[in-house]
């Protein structure tokens, strides 16, 4: 993802209009209180400088997160430090997912997804994960339309 490596110190000051916080308070309701669904080990996939990561963790959540970009994770390992969060971050690109173990829940927020531009790329990224994945795991994920990209 060399278009990141490029602008990862600025990357926070670029999403600074994205509400992490409402989005982690999201995440935790939607699993726990509406699906039931204990999070178990977690995953953030493309976390990149681990701000969601983070708050999740601060939230109680047990996760990690994986991103390809080696600045990106920099910047996260920096921040989890700084506040003194044990966080295992992975570089690894999510289309070859290699975990240690499976998780029980994966997100991949902020239309991360939307980086993979070819379907097959997609699909195999959605297969690396299920292996991946315990039995009744969830992947929640968000992505932009081709219309939005088009027109807003």
């Amino acid at each position: 993802m060399p278009s990141y490596q490029m602008f990862a110190d600025f990357y926070d000051s670029l999403t600074d209009n994205v509400q992490y916080g409402e989005r982690a308070d999201y995440i935790v309701n939607i699993l726990e209180k509406k699906h039931n669904h204990n999070l178990g080990l977690t995953l953030d996939l493309a976390c990149g400088t681990g701000t969601l990561t983070i708050l999740l963790k601060e939230k109680g959540v047990d996760i990690y997160g994986v991103d390809a970009s080696e600045e990106m994770l920099s910047i996260a390992c920096e921040k989890a430090y700084e506040k003194n969060l044990d966080i295992l971050f992975l570089r690894q690109s999510m289309e070859e997912l290699d975990l240690y173990g499976t998780v029980d829940t994966c997100i991949c927020t902020l239309d991360s997804l939307n980086h993979i531009v070819d379907e097959k790329s997609l699909e195999g990224a959605f297969e690396r994960l299920s292996v991946f994945m315990n039995k009744g795991g969830y992947f929640l994920f968000d992505l932009n339309t081709v219309y939005k990209h088009q027109r807003v």
